[in-house]
């Protein structure tokens, strides 16, 4: 192939998306994936225990949440690499290790609460074993993150997307007030106590969550290896196409992360609020209580759609851990090669998956570890967005590709509001 036909290969696949299959990728399954098991037991906690009156986070964390992984995916696709192999380059090694080994910690805190959710749900639709559940989530996630083609397991992510679904259809269900919602959602009421100041971190760390930023970098970098593109960087002036597909990928798929959530919100105040149900205790814990209240319909969908996006979400975190260690230590990596050119990237994938499991063994507690979770992401992502924004905005790293001014300010906006959560959350 000459330049100039690659040159035209590169054109043809980024500005002629003939399906809209085409043009989502890495922005939908990161989106769909940020509504994992424990952020909907998250949503549905606030949903339960506030009504309507804090839907307005949904609204507020949607345009930062879009700007802080449209930054990432950036450079993702500007420098041809993800996070961690930048940080690697541009910034000292205890900064690197700080990132990477936080990163571990949560992602494996959050894959053992999620496979313990996605058992206990399936276990309300089919009474059984819950710890034989969990494993075998488990096996089928790894098996089809490792042995199935990269093209073909990335239509399957996108597929698992559509459970979300089942979260928009439950309000319907309800009977609900659209002069509440239409006020929770555009009225901001906040008040600072210890309960709701919880709430907002709570939400806003699960929104916005540092393991997102190293999947979406890395897909996109998988995407161009995928197509046979080289980096943006080294074509900028081909680079507006790409830009523009990354840029709809990305709105498009925080959307439906947002839209998710606030349903689930609404789902939530508008069934067990509204009957005095306060407390949820996990995600499976939601669906249940839904049950007397709101019917066997939205039982059903709530418990299918925490199974549907967990076998989506199990693999992110996963692979997400795997990326970040592959480009700290130099291991080829990527989702498109084969398990035998890349058997150390692979083996983080199960290794992670196994240290999920592994929580559920010793019987840790859903909401404890979720709790952590929490604690280790919101803890994790200002120092993490502070990197990622002065990589961005590095022409050494970036070229010529550096952040717009728009998106610089969005993405210095959203870490000013980590920095302040983080700071309420020590606080409290």
């Amino acid at each position: 192939m000459t330049a100039g036909d690659e040159h035209t290969g590169d054109r043809h696949s980024e500005t002629d998306p003939r399906k809209v299959g085409e043009v989502l990728g890495p922005g939908l399954i990161t989106g769909a994936a940020d509504d994992d098991p424990s952020g909907i037991g998250t949503y549905s906690q606030i949903g339960a225990q506030f009504g309507f009156s804090l839907a307005w986070i949904m609204v507020f964390s949607y345009p930062l949440l879009v700007a802080t992984q449209l930054i990432c995916a950036r450079i993702g696709a500007v420098t041809g690499h993800g996070i961690a192999h930048n940080l690697k380059r541009h910034y000292p090694r205890p900064v690197l290790w700080f990132a990477v080994m936080l990163l571990l910690i949560a992602n494996t805190i959050n894959l053992g609460a999620d496979l313990g959710a996605m058992a206990a749900a399936l276990n309300l639709l089919l009474p059984g074993p819950i710890m034989l559940y969990v494993v075998l989530f488990g096996a089928v996630s790894v098996l089809l993150e490792v042995f199935v083609a990269y093209a073909l397991y990335t239509r399957i992510l996108k597929w698992s997307a559509l459970s979300l679904l089942a979260y928009i259809l439950v309000p319907f269900a309800a009977d609900i007030s659209p002069q509440e919602v239409l006020r929770g959602m555009l009225v901001p009421e906040l008040t600072f106590d210890r309960q709701t100041a919880m709430a907002v971190i709570a939400a806003l760390g699960t929104t916005i969550s540092p393991y997102l930023f190293f999947w979406q970098a890395g897909q996109e970098v998988e995407e161009q290896h995928r197509l046979h593109t080289r980096p943006l960087r080294v074509r900028p002036r081909a680079a507006g196409p790409g830009l523009k597909r990354m840029q709809t990928d990305t709105v498009i798929g925080m959307g439906v992360t947002s839209v998710t959530a606030l349903f689930i919100v609404i789902a939530t105040a508008a069934t067990l609020h509204a009957n005095g149900i306060n407390e949820i205790a996990s995600a499976d814990a939601a669906a249940s209580a839904l049950r007397p209240i709101a019917g066997d319909f939205s039982f059903l969908l709530f418990a299918v759609g925490i199974i549907g996006i967990g076998l989506l979400a199990v693999p992110v975190l996963a692979g997400s851990a795997a990326y970040a260690l592959s480009e700290t230590f130099g291991w080829t990596e990527g989702l498109d090669r084969k398990p035998h050119e890349a058997k150390a990237f692979y083996g983080a994938i199960v290794v992670a998956v196994l240290g999920g499991v592994a929580l559920n063994l010793i019987g840790i507690d859903p909401m404890r570890a979720l709790y952590w979770t929490a604690v280790i992401n919101g803890l994790l992502a200002p120092p993490l967005m502070v990197m990622t924004m002065l990589a961005a905005s590095n022409p050494k790293v970036m070229g010529r590709l550096t952040l717009p001014p728009l998106l610089k300010f969005g993405g210095w906006a959203a870490t000013a509001v980590m920095i302040l959560v983080s700071g309420m959350f020590l606080l409290s």
